[in-house]
């Protein structure tokens, strides 16, 4: 098989695991932790054997589907954090951003952060933390080196960055998940609130020398 064969057949399987992603959404936003292996097979038009041949089992479908919502979500979060706005105002947007992405689509956060709600044990859920927290830890990752990259946190930054980073993904994570069950206040007040209690150590930080500036 010569080179371009391989990239042909390449670009075709990526195709195909693209379309059968999008008909697993349709499915999860139809259906939340409910959705079913079943359910997105039939919404993409083929057999449950050929979906498991391209995922696995749902862990895969789940992993695949975590990872492309959450690069979603990490590119807005980013392009909040790059926006051309005083600190506060950056902070906040951060945290709109990430409780909006929440907000729109219920369905899919439920999905991502409680699977089990979808039912018994086997294709219709299986073992929140076996899935979730990587995605809640791979956003702590990613928020530190934002913030060590930005702020001068003086010894030991990137440590602190780190904690950082995770600390205020699982406050956002736990603030907004409480919030969307409940709501006891709108998003504008959550956002505030929020922002006022991570503000003090931020707003007395400054921009780390060199960097793109926070």
């Amino acid at each position: 098989m010569d080179t371009t064969q391989r990239t042909d057949q390449q670009r075709s399987a990526d195709r195909r695991r693209r379309e059968l992603l999008e008909a697993a959404d349709r499915v999860v936003l139809r259906d939340g932790p409910g959705a079913s292996m079943n359910a997105i097979a039939a919404e993409a038009g083929i057999t449950k054997p050929i979906l498991y041949r391209h995922f696995g089992d749902k862990g895969g479908l789940y992993a695949a589907l975590a990872k492309r919502h959450t690069d979603a979500l990490l590119e807005a979060l980013r392009a909040a954090l790059d926006a051309p706005a005083e600190r506060r105002e950056r902070v906040e947007a951060t945290l709109d951003t990430y409780l909006a992405a929440i907000e729109a689509r219920p369905q899919v956060y439920r999905f991502l952060m409680h699977p089990s709600e979808g039912g018994p044990q086997g294709d219709q859920g299986f073992d929140i933390g076996l899935y979730s927290a990587p995605v809640l830890r791979r956003m702590g990752e990613e928020l530190g080196k934002v913030i060590e990259e930005r702020v001068d946190l003086g010894p030991g930054s990137q440590q602190l960055a780190r904690v950082w980073g995770h600390g205020i993904v699982g406050m956002m994570h736990a603030a907004g998940d409480w919030w969307l069950g409940e709501r006891p206040c709108s998003r504008a007040e959550l956002v505030r609130s929020l922002a006022d209690l991570l503000w003090g150590r931020l707003a007395a930080a400054g921009d780390k020398v060199g960097g793109p500036g926070f």
